[in-house]
């Protein structure tokens, strides 16, 4: 028996043979073309070629796992045709003569190692998909038809890493789980496995051999275990697990439409957190009760320029109007830090996380915020719209914020265009800065939404992408906790409500903590809606909340 340890980023046990996934492989060969236009058209067909096949493939993905996989190959498709990429390809045809091929190949080696030296694992991730796309346009202009799993029997597939459409074209009948030596939990593969309930666990590294193809496998995708050749116990003690795993599913599926109430009668908020209009499908499908954080941003990472404000309005009327009178807080664009985008011309900073970024950028360009603030006002009209801003440390950007919207809906009023009289105003808690200012910023909105995931690297002055630092990285930390505690005692003697919108919304572990505090929304992402409403309805405040105060309050404190 050997075990491997990796990292599970999407639950579930699987069982079976282990099977290497083929590909086809041809040598980029880079020589002369004496024809440049002849050769761009051929790449232009390729691409042509390449877009269409994205769309057959976000059909089948919408079919087999909804709106949120099908984005994924939408995305592709506008990644195939963007301008950048584009021109980039188009120098090396049109200006040094090269072939098309070489051309495709280095420009996506050059973008690959542009995205992966960024920070942000989010931007990280589409490294991986600049090769995924730019390997499709290869394969087109050199004839290759890629391979795939040739096995009569279901298997454990195995990869040094799995593209997204590699994923979505396999034969699910005959996948019982996903093992990559690389790959991360953001990687578009790992959402797709999350998305249709496929066990995978990434960074097995050089441990994940060849030699290991056909044997018996077991997969845990909660613990990131991998056991080649179990003994019959352990094979048996997995079995049961599973059986187990199926239950609890079955079992949550019956919490749909039931409300998110303790024991003892205390009701706490569960919303979902999107990145685009396509998520939506997601929330009503886990039974969300809103949306506490719409990430605005996508509209600027998919964009070659700035949107305009009638893009930006229909993006936004699109996810109200969806959503049929349940609440949508929008978060406003919240670029720089780990997400740098070109047109923007940011100044390069030594360090970002702590320079222009967020709020920041909007209050320095007003031209570029009032053209959101006119979007999103424009969309009130359409829904329950509730907006929040970003990086927020002092008092004097809340107001000055809102004498913004003042100006905004003043001229809206003008125009003779609709907005609603009612829509919420609040601020992301996500710095120190603006923990302990809550009780002045409480009398400024009507609502704090707190971004545990910067709050925490700030706190503990721990880059929160960084895998070295580990334990040093604690989200769990006390000081992030009473910082937590102070915020929402702050805003409850204001009359304002607190929601946790960062990752630890959905860890189960906390979730007596953040009732026992008083927290009254917990916005996490859809998948996780059913989890956490169990957890919630398990749970009697009067028995776990004094012991938990007790701890966070305490010197010696045991529980954090």
């Amino acid at each position: 028996m050997i075990t491997i340890q990796g990292k599970g980023v999407s639950t579930g046990i699987g069982m079976g043979p282990l099977y290497f996934y083929r590909r086809t492989k041809a040598e980029i060969k880079t020589y002369t073309v004496t024809d440049t236009e002849a050769e761009w058209q051929r790449f232009k067909d390729a691409q042509t070629t390449a877009i269409e096949q994205l769309g057959v493939l976000a059909d089948k993905a919408r079919e087999e796992a909804g709106d949120e996989a099908a984005m994924l190959f939408e995305t592709h498709q506008m990644m195939a045709e963007d301008l950048d990429y584009e021109e980039a390809i188009q120098a090396l045809i049109q200006e040094e003569a090269r072939n098309a091929e070489s051309a495709v190949a280095d420009t996506a080696a050059q973008f690959a190692e542009m995205f992966a030296s960024m920070d942000d694992a989010y931007m990280q991730g589409r490294a991986a998909d600049v090769k995924d796309v730019s390997q499709r346009i290869l394969n087109i202009l050199m004839g290759v038809v890629q391979g795939g799993i040739n096995s009569e029997v279901p298997v454990l597939l195995a990869a040094d890493d799995l593209a997204p459409s590699e994923t979505i074209q396999l034969d699910k009948s005959k996948i019982l789980g996903f093992i990559t030596s690389y790959g991360s939990g953001s990687s578009h593969t790992a959402i797709l496995a999350r998305t249709m309930g496929i066990p995978a666990i990434v960074g097995l590294g050089d441990a994940l051999d060849p030699i290991y193809e056909g044997r018996l496998v077991v997969v845990d995708g909660s613990t990131g275990t991998v056991i080649i050749e179990p003994t019959d116990e352990i094979f048996a003690d997995f079995v049961s697990k599973r059986e187990e795993q199926l239950r609890q599913r079955a079992l949550l599926e019956q919490l749909k439409g039931e409300e998110n109430i303790t024991k003892d009668g205390k009701t706490i908020r569960v919303y979902c957190n999107i990145g685009s209009p396509e998520d939506v499908h997601a929330v009503q499908v886990n039974d969300g009760g809103g949306i506490g954080l719409f990430r605005s941003e996508f509209l600027y990472l998919n964009s070659s320029t700035y949107p305009t404000e009638d893009e930006q309005f229909e993006a936004y009327k699109s996810v109200l109007t969806q959503m049929n009178g349940k609440e949508v807080i929008i978060r406003t664009c919240d670029i720089g830090a780990d997400k740098q985008i070109d047109y923007f011309e940011l100044p390069k900073e030594e360090n970002p996380a702590m320079g222009m970024r967020a709020l920041r950028i909007s209050l320095s360009r007003p031209g570029f915020f009032r053209t959101q603030l006119r979007a999103l006002y424009r969309a009130s009209a359409y829904g329950n719209l509730g907006i929040m801003f970003p990086m927020v440390t002092s008092v004097w950007e809340v107001r000055e914020v809102k004498r913004l919207i003042e100006d905004v809906k003043h001229d809206l009023r003008e125009e003779g265009i609709p907005y609603s009289d009612h829509v919420e105003i609040g601020i992301m808690i996500e710095t120190p800065a603006a923990a302990v200012l809550s009780d002045r910023l409480a009398k400024e909105v009507d609502f704090f939404s707190c971004g545990t995931n910067d709050l925490t690297q700030y706190t503990l002055a721990c880059d929160r992408q960084n895998n070295d630092l580990g334990r040093f990285y604690d989200p769990h930390h006390l000081s992030v906790v009473r910082l937590l505690k102070m915020v929402v005692e702050n805003a409850h003697k204001n009359g304002v409500w607190v929601g946790i919108c960062g990752e630890l919304g959905a860890d189960l572990e906390m979730t007596e903590t953040f009732l026992a505090i008083g927290v009254d929304e917990l916005s996490v992402s859809p998948r996780a809606v059913l989890p956490l409403r169990n957890k919630i309805r398990s749970i009697d405040t009067t028995e776990t909340s004094p012991a938990i105060l007790a701890s966070i309050d305490s010197d010696e404190s045991p529980k954090f």
